[in-house]
């Protein structure tokens, strides 16, 4: 639980130390090519219904009515060619849980509503084994987890299958990052 957690924190780390370079360069023009996801510009992603680091209302988890959470976005850099999606809880026990993946999202997208299917997306199969959006539902008495919302600008649509894994978003996003952003939110069962 907590490695994974250190995990996403090295990439959030590697994300604001490349924008820090990048910042220091050309003004951001060609992002530098990565093996990661990473990306070279910081995107910014709030919600209406948490800030980061805060709490995610019942009404977005299993114990409510299970809809995402409305979400803004912040500007994408001119080249993106469409934006991917990927929400993980960083502490579940047996390793990182998916609870929503999407790809090929409209790249004019600012915002989406609670509930609302991307516009022009194909939602993967989370880890509740089914499409779409599956909210916090960590074991009941478990400490608070940590569910990370990144969003990412790509230069390309991806070339997945609708039963692609987190890991095959990852790997098709690899290079191919221009801007990326997160919001983490806390939900725990009590």
């Amino acid at each position: 639980m907590r490695r994974n957690r250190l995990i996403i924190m090295a990439v959030a780390s590697a994300v604001a130390a490349t924008a820090v370079v990048a910042g220091c360069g050309d003004g951001g023009g060609a992002p530098a090519a990565t093996a990661s996801p990473t990306a070279a510009r910081r995107l910014t992603v709030t919600s209406s219904a948490y800030a980061d680091g805060g709490t995610i209302p019942r009404r977005h988890t299993c114990d409510g009515a299970d809809v995402s959470p409305p979400l803004a976005l912040g500007a994408v850099p001119a080249r993106t060619a469409s934006l991917a999606l990927l929400l993980l809880d960083t502490d579940a026990q047996h390793g990182t849980f998916t609870h929503w993946l999407a790809w090929d999202i409209d790249p004019h997208t600012r915002q989406l509503s609670a509930g609302e299917h991307p516009r022009g997306a194909t939602e993967g199969r989370n880890d509740f084994g089914r499409p779409g959006y599956g909210g916090p539902c960590p074991p009941r008495g478990d400490h608070p987890h940590h569910y990370v919302l990144t969003v990412y600008a790509t230069d390309r649509r991806m070339s997945l299958t609708a039963r692609a894994s987190s890991a095959e978003l990852l790997r098709a996003l690899s290079g191919h990052t221009l801007a990326a952003g997160t919001l983490t939110g806390r939900y725990g069962r009590g």
